[in-house]
């Protein structure tokens, strides 16, 4: 088990914070927060769930208090701690949701969007007949074999392709995306893949 020994153990955290303020030295802010710092751990562990992740976040909010401690008027240094650190885990939880949402987009992505090369079986290179190609295109629905011929022959994006078939643009997505589906099963068929 560490041990910690402090250097003022006679000094009351307001001094402790006093002399901070004062001095800037950090030092003083470590011994300050090596008082808490167990608290501090096991506030973050509650919050996050993970060790490690509460680990990062006690080294951050000891990073924080440098600047943070400086422009607040504290009277009680634990429970202003304290607030500090749940905030601070709420602000982590926050971010990784966010980020959890932006690469389930991502991935969505990925996987349904057009304007992705892997999923465009027209421009791919690797052999694909074109006779095939072609007879699977002529099977098409008329909207779904316009939309393609104009996407992937004609390279119009979205809205020139919604003005010139006079559709709205969200038909022309779910031409393109069930035109596409169709092509697979067709080529499939015939054994191009």
């Amino acid at each position: 088990m560490l041990k910690v020994t402090w250097k003022h153990p006679e000094k009351s955290d307001e001094e402790l914070m006093k002399q901070f303020i004062a001095s800037g030295n950090l030092d003083v802010l470590g011994e300050l927060y090596t008082r808490y710092m167990h608290l501090v751990y096991g506030v973050c562990l509650k919050y996050l769930r993970n060790r490690e992740d509460a680990q990062d976040a006690v080294m951050q909010i000891f990073e924080k208090l440098i600047g943070t401690l400086q422009n607040h008027e504290v009277r009680n240094f634990k429970n202003w701690l304290y607030v500090l650190t749940r905030n601070h885990c709420l602000m982590v939880l926050r971010s990784k949701k966010a980020e959890d949402n932006r690469i389930v987009t991502d991935d969505f992505d990925k996987e349904f969007m057009e304007s992705r090369e892997e999923l465009h079986p027209l421009d791919r290179d690797d052999g694909i007949a074109e006779k095939a190609l072609s007879d699977c295109i002529a099977h098409l629905k008329k909207e779904q074999r316009d939309c393609v011929e104009l996407f992937y022959f004609q390279k119009l994006c979205y809205e020139e392709i919604a003005r010139k078939l006079s559709l709205e643009v969200k038909n022309v997505k779910s031409h393109l995306q069930n035109g596409k589906r169709n092509l697979k099963i067709c080529l499939e068929k015939k054994n191009v893949r």
